[in-house]
């Protein structure tokens, strides 16, 4: 990321950031020797970012207070320039989560939802043997079965099912992927993925099943471990949001366990756990970061 604006610590930026947000424009907030740094994923967003602020700041939308920050008026860019711009910066700034989308949608319209299987075959969890689980991971012996397992994250079973899932990975995949390494967020989504997937798989014993649901619930996990240990990171998550996946996720398990993946929902949900509560030790006890993500260099 790098720094776009820098500005007095007095200045409220509550509302400037939320209608940031509501536009598609990543950004950070930091607070860096009593003065508030905004950073972004490009100079083409810094000078967006600066564009904006100019006008907000000549509304005089800083001077109210944190209470009425929703209350501001709407920073009026010049839509015909600046809103495929806008969408281009949204899709660079997560090219893995609407990757994601693009072939989970692609996937949906080939299958029909799921009602046609038989054109989307190779997508289904590989026949692995299931007796237990050090046998299934013996028999994962080559880079393309490894790839194999991921494939059910693609597959989605209606149209609820597609839409409930690609919401939510936008939702957190966009924050991720802007606040650490795309790499980083790619390796997040195929160990979530890979952990869910053969989870189901162990405990079904055979593959018909699929969804993003297990990657979804590893983000929500992962954003959730952050969030509690390093707040500063800004994660666009509660307490609230977190109990309302747990929630769901036992209501699933007891009135509609023969209908979902609940297995793949609790595995990704605690893989995600794991990963972001061993991301926070590496950033607060080998680097010595007290924010996700936050690298000048980057």
């Amino acid at each position: 990321m790098i720094e776009a604006v820098s500005l007095p610590i007095e200045i409220n930026l509550k509302s400037f950031s939320e209608q940031l947000h509501r536009l598609g424009l990543q950004h950070r907030i930091v607070e860096e020797s009593g003065r508030q740094v905004i950073w972004v994923n490009s100079d083409s967003e810094a000078k967006l970012l600066k564009e904006a602020l100019e006008q907000w700041l000549a509304l005089g939308n800083h001077e109210q207070s944190a209470d009425a920050s929703s209350a501001g008026s709407p920073i009026s860019f010049d839509k015909a320039r600046n809103w495929p711009n806008l969408i281009w910066h949204g899709i660079y700034s997560s090219p893995f989560t609407w990757l994601a989308m693009i072939i989970c949608a692609f996937v949906a319209v080939i299958s029909r939802l799921g009602s046609n299987t038989s054109a989307v075959r190779e997508l289904f969890y590989p026949l692995l043997p299931s007796s237990d689980l050090l046998s299934l991971l013996a028999a994962v012996d080559s880079p393309m079965v490894f790839l194999n397992t991921l494939g059910p994250m693609f597959l989605h079973f209606g149209e609820l099912h597609l839409v409930f899932n690609m919401l939510w990975l936008w939702y957190f995949g966009r924050q991720l992927e802007s606040l650490q390494s795309r790499w980083w967020f790619l390796g997040l989504v195929v160990s979530t993925a890979f952990v869910s997937n053969t989870a189901q798989y162990l405990v079904l014993g055979y593959n018909n099943f699929g969804g993003m649901s297990g990657v979804v619930y590893g983000l929500v996990g992962y954003s959730w471990a952050i969030h509690y240990f390093m707040p500063r990171s800004n994660l666009l998550i509660n307490n609230s949001m977190f109990v309302f996946f747990v929630i769901a996720l036992v209501a699933m398990e007891i009135f509609a366990s023969s209908w979902i993946a609940t297995a793949a929902h609790a595995a990704g949900l605690g893989t995600g756990l794991v990963l972001g509560v061993a991301t926070v030790v590496i950033y607060r006890f080998i680097l010595k970061r007290q924010v996700i993500g936050y690298n000048r260099s980057s």
